[in-house]
């Protein structure tokens, strides 16, 4: 049975987050829609530019769902008629407790690994996920050692061949233009960590946004723009600290300087910290960068609550973001998207898709407490994210690395080095998914032609001749 909620609850909407799905949510909650740029802000602008917005700085304690209320760590209960949950992820350590162990999520754990490498001569990113390749990118001055688990470079995003394209351009020299971002996002005043102390776990900032790395001088303690060695198809196996190492007896190897040369050189230095490969490698560096992914924050709300779990470990929710809750919404990374999705669109916890859910879960919140039903939103029609990897602006569509289709398509690629990677995946003459590395100016077309599911079969290798104006042919 529903408890019904008390009347001080009538038209009282809580959202819990102060990420990108949470703020958009309670913006739009509030009736009003502006343009999306992010920025850090304190949280009192929200409440100042929404005078119905109510900031409370506090975690949350329980979820009474029965009671249809919140309890915050302040001690305060509050009492909703909607709620919706948009407390995020957290980055999944590849090892807790261990101080050389650094996880990269929200801007206080991107400053404490700034303050780290300002000492560093080497450290080790382990991941193969956007953060991983941001990072690997920006480093200077320090020798880096990339450990991936896949063949190739940014597994997530992209095939072997847009990762060959990005590759080549980590070795070559970093230009200098830099190019100006602004983004809005809100953060919590009060909350600055004191100096020296380790970055509390529990309390997770929400999720960098694109242009995390903005402003952050990403500078290790050498002379040199960029060393980097990249370890494929191999796991950490074992982190050693400095003396248990020592006790192991074990080697650990050099920086690999020569590419061409494999000859395996026994390091002389020692080192704070020793990470030993599932590929039976062991290098030693001043600090480690787990950069692994995220675990859907769910922990908060679990106790005496019977959420539908996806295997991801989500909020399972409908194709209206509500939870198998009366009353519970959730959006952005807190959620397992459980709907039968457009043939196009796919859940990946991305900020684009976050303030899409955020919007989107808003909308439905309202239309239900005035008993009206509406339509999904046409974001979910096509996967599409814009980011920029390595100074490329990347543009990924539908389908992009061909998700679920099996060995039933086809693939087209165009690519000038240096310049732009084209890939479409093409299926029955239809085109499903593109990846767009550089200035192509093709998204749009390529965007259409998903969409409306035209079939293509005519243009046969046509459709990406450069010489070829190909909106032209489907304006």
């Amino acid at each position: 049975m529903e408890a019904a909620p008390p009347p001080s609850a009538a038209g009282k909407f809580v959202v819990v987050g102060g990420g990108i799905a949470g703020v958009t949510c309670a913006e739009q909650v509030s009736k009003v829609l502006e343009e999306f740029d992010v920025e850090e802000q304190p949280s009192t602008m929200l409440e100042k530019r929404f005078p119905n917005i109510k900031v409370i700085e506090s975690g949350v304690k329980q979820l009474k769902s029965e009671e249809h209320c919140i309890l915050t760590e302040d001690g305060s209960q509050h009492v909703y008629k909607k709620l919706c949950l948009c407390a995020g992820a957290k980055p999944r350590l590849i090892c807790e407790g261990n101080p050389y162990v650094l996880g990269i999520r929200d801007t206080d754990s991107a400053q404490e690994f700034q303050k780290q490498l300002t000492k560093a001569k080497r450290i080790m990113i382990i991941g193969n996920g956007g953060i991983a390749l941001e990072l690997v990118y920006e480093i200077e001055g320090c020798e880096v050692i990339w450990a991936i688990k896949d063949k190739a470079i940014g597994n997530t995003f992209f095939d072997a061949g847009a990762a060959e394209f990005l590759t080549s351009e980590l070795i070559a020299e970093k230009p200098e233009a830099k190019i100006a971002h602004k983004r809005t996002r809100y953060t919590t005043e009060g909350r600055k960590k004191e100096a020296g102390t380790k970055a509390n776990a529990s309390n997770i900032g929400s999720a960098l946004g694109p242009d995390w790395h903005e402003g952050l001088n990403l500078k290790g303690t050498k002379e040199f723009s960029r060393k980097i060695h990249i370890e494929t198809k191999c796991e950490v196996k074992k982190i050693y600290l400095q003396q248990e190492f020592k006790i192991s007896k074990k080697k650990s190897l050099a920086f690999p300087r020569d590419h061409h040369n494999q000859t395996l050189i026994t390091d002389k230095e020692i080192w704070p910290v020793y990470v030993e490969l599932t590929n039976e490698k062991i290098y030693g560096c001043d600090f480690i960068v787990s950069a692994t992914g995220v675990i859907p924050n769910i922990e908060p709300f679990l106790c005496g609550n019977n959420f539908d779990l996806g295997e991801d470990g989500g909020l399972k929710v409908d194709d209206h973001m509500h939870t198998s809750l009366p009353d519970v919404y959730a959006a952005g990374d807190i959620c397992t998207a459980s709907w039968q999705p457009s043939p196009v669109w796919q859940q990946m916890r991305l900020w684009t898709q976050a303030r899409q859910m955020g919007w989107y879960a808003a909308k439905c919140m309202a239309a239900a407490s005035v008993g009206d039903s509406i339509d999904m939103d046409f974001s979910f029609e096509l996967f599409a994210h814009v980011t920029k990897f390595f100074n490329y602006k990347v543009v990924l569509l539908g389908k992009y690395n061909a998700q679920s289709l099996g060995s039933d398509h086809e693939l087209m690629l165009r690519c000038t080095k240096g310049q732009e990677y084209v890939k479409v995946v093409m299926q029955n003459g239809r085109m499903m998914g593109a990846v767009l590395i550089g200035e192509t100016d093709l998204e749009e077309t390529f965007e259409n032609l998903i969409l409306n599911q035209m079939n293509l079969s005519s243009y046969g290798e046509d459709l990406l001749d450069p010489n070829i104006d190909i909106e032209d042919y489907f304006d």
